[in-house]
């Protein structure tokens, strides 16, 4: 549809929080430590997995994964975010804003397949423990982490070439603080029915059948972890898995307020805590709930911290 007397839109203008300087100067302290946070944590894991020869596992390879794939989340919006709250001008250009659409969708489907290898390795650990080293093998974990990777290539063309190509032609205002499917999709100028459907089904499709996977698994996990004879037993196979469970939870949890809820529910301003809950929050707690909650990534950031310090006095 070409937009008939009106000029197509070119650029968006990104709301964001608020318009107050004294809250949005609070706001870019307050999430650029957060962002810093997330950044040193998650890098700090993807050391200590890449590194200590305790960790070479395919439950800490798929750990390495998912702390690289937040902080390429992150890396979408939380920069862009950061520029919006101390600058004037708030906005984004028609092709940045399809670009961050993209990525986000691509992320954000990657690690809900992610979440799922993720679960199927713990199920393997507990189920069949005697098999684990012969089933999740070198070339299996490697496919796994691949194609949770490129299993966001399809939603995220899909639903970003799709949403682009449809008519801007009127306001250009933005009530989020970034480029999301919802907030963009009620700028456009032409009855958007067809458009929701296929939203909808790919969020079932990428959402809700990773998280029945998941959901399958720790439910054979649990009936297991029930049938150990040993009370010692039990207590360690839970503490394996409940970082993991931790982190689905955080994560599952907000994005199905954010894009399973009715649209007649959500206030804009609830829709951005929730959007922030799980682009900005969860990235940076992820590695924090790793780290406290293992013993074994404990270890190996004191080993690591060890013996860095020890080659820096033998150079001296």
């Amino acid at each position: 549809m070409i937009c008939e007397n009106h000029t197509r839109v070119t650029e968006f203008i990104l709301l964001g929080f608020t318009n107050n300087p004294e809250m949005q100067v609070s706001l870019f302290i307050l999430f650029l430590v957060i962002y810093t946070v997330t950044l040193l944590g998650n890098f700090l894991i993807v050391t200590v997995t890449s590194v200590d020869p305790v960790l070479q596992t395919p439950m800490y390879f798929f750990l390495r994964n998912l702390s690289l794939l937040e902080v390429c989340f992150t890396l979408v919006m939380v920069p862009k975010m950061l520029v919006d709250l101390v600058s004037p001008r708030k906005m984004i250009s028609f092709v940045g804003c399809g670009t961050q659409m993209y990525f986000f969708f691509f992320f954000g489907s990657s690690e809900c397949f992610l979440l799922s290898m993720m679960a199927y390795d713990r199920f393997v650990a507990i189920c069949d423990p005697l098999r684990y080293s012969v089933i999740m093998n070198r070339s299996l974990c490697l496919w796994m982490a691949v194609g949770s990777w490129m299993s966001g290539v399809p939603v995220s063309m899909l639903q970003t070439a799709w949403m682009m190509a449809l008519p801007f032609c009127g306001p250009n205002t933005v009530d989020h603080f970034f480029c999301d499917g919802p907030p963009v999709l009620k700028l456009v100028t032409q009855d958007t029915t067809m458009y929701e459907m296929q939203a909808l089904a790919s969020t079932l499709l990428f959402i809700m059948f990773p998280f029945s996977l998941i959901l399958v698994s720790y439910t054979r996990i649990i009936a297991t972890i029930l049938r150990m004879p040993s009370a010692t037993g039990r207590q360690k196979a839970f503490s394996t898995c409940s970082s993991h469970l931790i982190v689905v939870s955080l994560f599952y949890g907000t994005a199905s307020l954010t894009y399973l809820r009715p649209k007649s529910s959500q206030s804009p301003e609830s829709k951005k805590l929730v959007s922030l809950s799980y682009t900005v929050i969860t990235p940076m707690l992820n590695p924090i709930i790793y780290s406290l909650r293992n013993n074994e990534v404990k270890g190996a950031v004191k080993r690591t911290f060890t013996r860095k310090v020890l080659q820096k006095l033998d150079v001296f």
